[in-house]
């Protein structure tokens, strides 16, 4: 579908792997897709992994490293991330983030890390608004007998393919391929849309905000960092 027949200019799909299943955890993986367009990133997490999320992700930290599956992940600090993910955003000109399941979950840990390191109204200035598939699902397909509405039955269901789900990057690649063949028109996005500032996300403000450079200073320097620690920033 193309996306100005949805009344958006872009749509950006985004997930969160995380240590729990909290609003309190915190992120391990980052990632979001527009078409080709791809942002990948890990994260060693400040607090401990969760039995029961290391058995759905892979993921696990070992003397202050990030595993998945047992292999080595390159990884940035949050703040770095953050400050990538609202870079990816800039590309495609105030663009819709659409994700599944995320208003009860993903964007309460995203609202709070922003808020952490004085980086919400940066990354709310650049962005449309949310949508999440999950309602958005439900409604479309209320007549179709379906009867579970997670992401990877409704994948397998409607597009007949499986994938590694609780991967962000296989979830997003996935959800973007799903979204479009569900085809759903501006009225029924509009319907579905929210922002941070609509969520009850109790956050945690930073006791000392960061320094009030731009945006683009921000990135700058975390890519020096990157660059110099030989870490992974993945813009593809």
């Amino acid at each position: 579908m193309d996306t100005c027949a949805t009344g958006f200019s872009s749509t950006v799909f985004f997930d969160l792997e995380t240590t729990g299943f909290g609003p309190s955890c915190d992120i391990v993986q980052l990632a979001a897709v527009n078409g080709s367009h791809t942002l990948n990133l890990f994260m060693v997490p400040r607090c401990r992994m969760e039995r029961g999320a290391c058995r759905v992700t892979g993921f696990s930290v070992r003397k202050n490293r990030l595993f998945l599956h047992r292999r080595p992940m390159l990884t940035n600090s949050l703040r770095e991330a953050l400050v990538s993910f609202i870079t990816f955003l800039c590309m495609f000109r105030r663009p819709l983030l659409v994700g599944h399941n995320i208003r009860r979950f993903d964007c309460l840990v995203l609202a709070r890390a922003l808020d952490e390191f004085g980086l919400k109204t940066a990354f709310e200035v650049g962005i449309a608004g949310f949508v999440d598939s999950l309602p958005l699902a439900c409604q479309l397909l209320k007549n179709s007998g379906i009867h579970s509405f997670k992401q990877e039955i409704l994948v397998k269901t409607i597009l007949g393919v499986s994938y590694v789900a609780h991967n962000a990057l296989e979830d997003v690649q996935a959800l973007q391929k799903l979204y479009w063949t569900l085809r759903p028109t501006a009225s029924q996005i509009q319907q579905h849309m929210f922002s941070l500032d609509s969520l009850n996300t109790n956050a945690v403000k930073p006791g000392s905000p960061p320094g009030q450079g731009s945006l683009y200073e921000h990135f700058q320097r975390a890519m020096k960092v990157t660059a110099s620690q030989g870490r992974r920033m993945s813009f593809r």
